[in-house]
């Protein structure tokens, strides 16, 4: 299976905690973050990587290379910012192999066991599944509300609470055929969780969420990306 991992951000929220390298990079108990990603996503059979990169992209080509563990690793290379969205645009025809594929964002770590994740993916007939995660106070993410059948009506970036909620965890299994037609427009950055995914379920897509309690961090922010050396101690 492929993986689309988007690692192309400015990281400008914490580049006063690292201000040297991209957020992917961020040193974790003397590994970069990504690394972990890379570990746990080829333990669930992924073997082919395609890293949307950016801001000091070279810095994460130098490390990886072509090979990591025996997961090949190409890079779609972005010269200037396009957000999550236009990132996963511009790297969809980097993929090679048919089926469904994984995206995941380059600063989150979401342990999804892929097996049943791909199971509800075919048993909905989804075109996009999204991992969600069940937080107890939402001051920070996305609100993702889903109905009966777990079908996503609601994705709406500006939803949160300080209560329970489900929110985007940042881990994708779609089709190719979910994008199709769908071009980079305009050099404007475009969002997956404002933009992409919501006009998405507007024209009527199947997009389901698949509910986990696994563990969960983002280091977007120096108070998590702090916390992650105890999330990953004996990694």
């Amino acid at each position: 299976m492929e993986a689309i991992i988007l690692a192309g951000g400015l990281g400008s929220r914490l580049r006063a905690a690292v201000p040297d390298v991209p957020k992917p990079m961020a040193p974790i108990n003397g590994r970069p973050f990504l690394e972990y990603l890379l570990d746990y996503w080829v333990g669930q059979g992924v073997d082919r990587f395609v890293l949307s990169v950016g801001y000091k992209h070279h810095v994460i080509e130098e490390h990886f290379s072509t090979d990591y563990k025996g997961a090949d690793i190409s890079y779609a290379v972005e010269e200037q910012p396009r957000g999550t969205g236009g990132g996963l645009l511009w790297t969809l025809k980097h993929l090679r192999l048919p089926g469904p594929f994984l995206i995941m964002n380059g600063d989150t770590f979401f342990k999804v066991d892929l097996a049943p994740m791909r199971r509800y993916h075919q048993s909905k007939h989804a075109e996009v599944t999204i991992a969600l995660r069940e937080v107890e106070s939402n001051s920070r993410y996305a609100s993702v509300e889903i109905d009966g059948e777990g079908k996503i009506t609601t994705f709406d970036n500006r939803s949160r609470t300080t209560g329970r909620a489900l929110i985007n965890g940042g881990v994708y299994l779609a089709e190719k055929s979910a994008f199709a037609g769908i071009a980079v427009e305009s050099d404007e950055p475009v969002s997956i969780e404002e933009q992409l995914f919501p006009n998405l379920l507007k024209a009527g897509s199947h997009l389901y969420g698949f509910t986990s309690s696994s563990r969960f961090i983002d280091i977007g922010i120096p108070e998590d990306y702090e916390r992650a050396a105890s999330v990953f101690q004996g990694a």
